[in-house]
């Protein structure tokens, strides 16, 4: 007798699949309850509609298919790691009509908006003059300039380049008697205000008006090799305000050598944790050496000379002033970040600024390209095979088809909450290719199903009990079970990875339902086999279980009758029994069954000859009964002839 703990371990399985099916529905109720999650998945661009960005360029000269393609691959990425999935990103057109066209599904949040929106080019040029973010009223620009934003830019342990004290005003913006004819000689650096800051810079600057939120909207850089006046916004609640307006010097650094970004919130001197969101900048080693150049010429500037402006998108984000060399390439840019804004410009600075600028051409709200009724006609799809499926089973397998019914509906509820939870979490969205790939599961699932059932047929027509036949089956299916759902998972990967669009879908549901299926048949399906052997109803090989040893071919099976031995041949009826039970050891052995000690009853091995090679194990088994049948008959005959002869 098997250890109590051996015959406990199928229900300890069981329980654990259900604690684990109540974990994922209990996380799902907790985010509906705290969150917004909800208890349907979301649906992708083809099934739920969305909104649709067209993206044009901004260029001198007709953008190239690389470029396009580039750009394409950035947004693509930036979208992905914003957690929404199924974003459909296609080029239209060529030459200079050549538009990006983006596809977000459902009702994409302001940020995701602006990862697709903007180009994160981002620069970093010496400030020259800082005012005030209304326009100067007088010619001679005599505004005293505002405060310098709160910034800074930090080296780890360098000494940081502190904000400039906001009591101190900056000179005004009054362009100096060289400044109204352009010096003729090189300048002496970037921060060179007679060189670059020209009568019309200077008109440019009196003129901009950093209040309006036309002036706020950014896009497009200026040209790197010379002065650009632009404005600094910051959000406050839920409007975005001018705080300052800018003459920036030419560009000095290049976005394009931050080699990483994150965000975070910032250090304190103490060592300590921050309330103020920052995003930290590493520089590659060309940045490096130019940022350390950078900051060892504004250290010895007075304000706003001492400072650089940081320009993405045309705007500048920050304008920290320097007060010491930071030689190791590490720089933060502090502001008025939120958690989202901060981690969503880290974004855009990880993946690269696009090769060219965009404006957005249209926005606009699309509806579903495929709608509710191919969504329906899916799910009809799905039941179908679902239920030829479990016919098939039932007609084959009997009783035991319940199994495969009960594992698919486990499956099935598995699968639909890791999905739902995965839409919640991660922004996972279904398609009609996962709906495919879901259907496709079936088949998956129900194969294994089989391959398992077969294997115990098999140890049952070896003349095995059927809780031996269980295990010795199931050592035997699992390594094919499990070959065969790594193949179907490695599929999964490779075509996830190689496709773009739908077609990664159904790659995904593909590989999450062949996990499910492992899941489900060495944590149900085995540990529910393994409760059935115990039963009456199985382990005697009911007609109606599906593993009825006449049904599988079982001619000689053997059964063990009590006192160490089995009997074999037909299996006597109750009304024998009755009369067994009143009959003595006498009767009992003219009964028609042969015993035989139970080490020694096995079913008989057949030799395959070439006339029976072409036959599966039950059939030889039949045509060696027949034969010995025949071969007794004849011997009787030929006894019964002698018998006459000697009469005679």
């Amino acid at each position: 007798m098997a250890p109590p703990t051996r015959r406990n371990r199928p229900v300890r399985t069981l329980i654990t699949l259900g604690v684990i099916i109540l974990a994922i529905f209990g996380a799902i109720f907790a985010g509906t309850k705290w969150s917004d999650a909800t208890w349907t998945p979301k649906l992708a661009l083809d099934l739920e509609g969305g909104t649709q960005i067209v993206l044009k360029p901004v260029s001198a000269t007709t953008p190239t298919s690389g470029q396009i393609n580039q750009a394409i691959n950035v947004i693509r990425q930036r979208v992905d790691a914003s957690g929404v999935s199924e974003a459909e990103i296609t080029s239209q057109g060529s030459g200079s009509g050549t538009t990006i066209v983006v596809g977000l599904p459902g009702k994409p949040s302001d940020d995701t908006l602006k990862l697709v929106r903007t180009s994160a080019q981002m620069e970093f040029r010496p400030v020259l003059v800082q005012g005030a973010p209304t326009p100067t009223a007088t010619d001679d620009a005599t505004d005293a300039a505002t405060p310098a934003p709160t910034a800074s830019a930090s080296a780890g342990a360098a000494p940081s380049a502190e904000a400039t004290p906001s009591a101190e005003p900056t000179p005004s913006a009054e362009p100096s008697p060289a400044s109204t004819e352009p010096s003729k000689a090189a300048p002496d650096n970037a921060s060179d205000t007679a060189y670059y800051i020209t009568p019309a810079v200077q008109a440019e600057y009196d003129k901009l008006d950093c209040t309006d939120p036309a002036n706020l909207t950014g896009g497009v850089n200026g040209d790197p090799k010379t002065a650009f006046v632009t404005c600094e916004s910051q959000t406050v609640g839920d409007q975005v305000v001018g705080v300052a307006k800018y003459i920036l010097g030419p560009v000095e650094i290049d976005g394009k050598h931050i080699s990483s970004a994150s965000s975070g919130l910032e250090t304190l001197p103490s060592g300590g944790v921050g309330t103020e969101w920052i995003v930290t900048l590493k520089f590659d080693s060309t940045g490096a050496s130019q940022f350390t150049d950078v900051t060892e010429r504004l250290a010895t500037q007075s304000p706003p000379l001492n400072q650089f402006g940081i320009v993405l998108d045309g705007l500048v984000v920050s304008a920290p002033a320097v007060s010491a060399v930071i030689p190791n390439g590490q720089a933060t840019i502090s502001g008025s970040f939120t958690r989202q804004s901060a981690a969503t410009l880290a974004q855009q600075l990880n993946f690269g600024a696009l090769p060219m600028s965009f404006k957005v051409q249209s926005e606009e709200q699309i509806s579903a390209t495929l709608g509710a009724d191919q969504l329906q006609k899916g799910i009809l799809a799905g039941l179908i095979g679902l239920a030829l499926v479990v016919l098939y089973s039932l007609l084959q397998y009997r009783a035991l088809g319940l199994v495969t019914v009960a594992s698919l509906v486990v499956a099935a509820i598995v699968t639909y909450g890791i999905i739902t939870l995965m839409s919640w979490t991660q922004g996972y969205r279904l398609s009609l290719p996962g709906v495919a790939g879901l259907i496709v599961a079936i088949g998956i699932t129900a194969d294994s199903f089989i391959v398992y059932f077969e294997r115990i047929r098999d140890e049952l027509r070896e003349g095995r009990t059927l809780g031996v036949a269980v295990e010795r089956g199931w050592s035997r299916a699992k390594r094919t079970i499990l070959a065969s759902d790594a193949v179907n998972f490695l599929a999964a990967i490779v075509l996830y990875i190689l496709a773009v669009g739908g077609v990664r879908g159904f790659a995904f549901t593909l590989g999450l339902t062949t996990l499910v299926d492992v899941l489900v048949v060495f944590m149900f399906t085995h540990p529910v086999m393994e409760l059935l052997a115990r039963t009456k109803f199985f382990s005697e090989g009911h007609r109606a279980s599906g593993l009825d040893p006449r049904r599988l071919g079982v001619l000689g099976a053997s059964r063990y009758v009590g006192r160490g031995k089995v009997a074999t041949g037909p299996r006597p009826s109750k009304a024998d029994d009755d009369t067994a039970d009143e009959s003595s050891e006498t009767d009992e052995a003219d009964e028609p069954q042969t015993l035989v000690p139970a080490s020694v009853a096995t079913t008989p091995r057949t030799e395959i000859t070439p006339e029976t090679a072409g036959m599966t194990i039950a059939e030889r088994r039949a045509a060696q009964k027949a034969a010995a049948a025949k071969a007794a008959s004849t011997d009787a005959d030929d006894a019964s002839g002698r018998t006459d002869g000697s009469e005679h």
